[in-house]
């Protein structure tokens, strides 16, 4: 999945959800001061602006393949070396981190178990290796509500639940797989208050991910009544909704 939105977009549709969990994800890696870390999968800094909070910029390097993405990281996290790359191929020597994370990025991977190998790779011996991927699967995951709505549309509508990791389990296979060690999985959550309606549905527009890219396609009409429908599951605002990630944490 190529994201070629600015990263304003990004920050409206995800990112303010991105934002509560990265602290989680960095508590679960265990990053600490005196670490050097790896964001695979950046995007405009979500993690990345947690792990320079913890570690300062000099210890902190991203990579996202999304040009505007790394554009945006690099503006807003001045020290830290972003580089354009893919997961599954990455320019750095073998173990030259004490950690790699990947935060909403599995998923996403055109082949994710050598995009966590490729994390592993560049990991130190007994370094971490840590991922979360939403429960879209589960019916947790902060585009359930779209999802539902999107299939009451179109029954043949193809959302994002058999993506890699989506499900219980997945992550943990996908990590024994790379070859990591010691491999924990949990579940994440994080609460976000949207005070409208439109503050909840108007993210849907700007084209971000699957999500957007199927509201893109749909002519005016079918996307008014998408919209409906979404009103009709969305709880009366103002309303709190509760989103699950799935976790893995695994040893080099």
């Amino acid at each position: 999945m190529s994201f070629t939105v600015g990263a304003d977009a990004y920050d409206r549709f995800m990112g303010k959800y991105s934002v509560l969990l990265a602290p989680q994800l960095a508590d679960l890696a265990g990053i600490a001061a005196g670490q050097r870390v790896l964001d695979v999968g950046c995007g405009p800094g979500a993690l990345t602006a947690e792990l320079v909070r913890r570690l300062g910029p000099a210890a902190v390097t991203a990579v996202d393949p999304s040009e505007p993405f790394v554009a945006a990281a690099r503006e807003r996290h001045p020290g830290v070396s972003v580089r354009r790359a893919a997961a599954e191929q990455m320019p750095f020597v073998d173990q030259a981190f004490d950690a790699a994370l990947a935060q909403l990025v599995v998923h996403f991977m055109t082949q994710p178990v050598m995009g966590l190998r490729e994390m592993a790779r560049v990991t130190r011996k007994h370094g971490v290796v840590a991922a979360c991927v939403w429960d879209h699967a589960g019916g947790q995951g902060p585009l359930s509500l779209f999802w539902d709505a999107a299939r009451a549309l179109d029954p043949d509508v193809e959302d994002e639940s058999q993506f890699a990791g989506a499900r219980e389990g997945d992550l943990a296979q996908l990590f024994q797989a790379a070859g990591l060690h010691e491999i924990e999985e949990s579940a994440l959550s994080v609460n976000l208050e949207h005070p409208s309606f439109e503050d909840w549905w108007e993210p849907f527009t700007l084209g971000v991910g699957p999500a957007g890219g199927y509201v893109a396609g749909l002519d005016a009409d079918r996307q008014a009544r998408l919209r409906e429908l979404c009103r009709e599951m969305v709880p009366v605002a103002p309303f709190v909704l509760t989103a699950r990630a799935w976790v893995a944490r695994g040893l080099v």
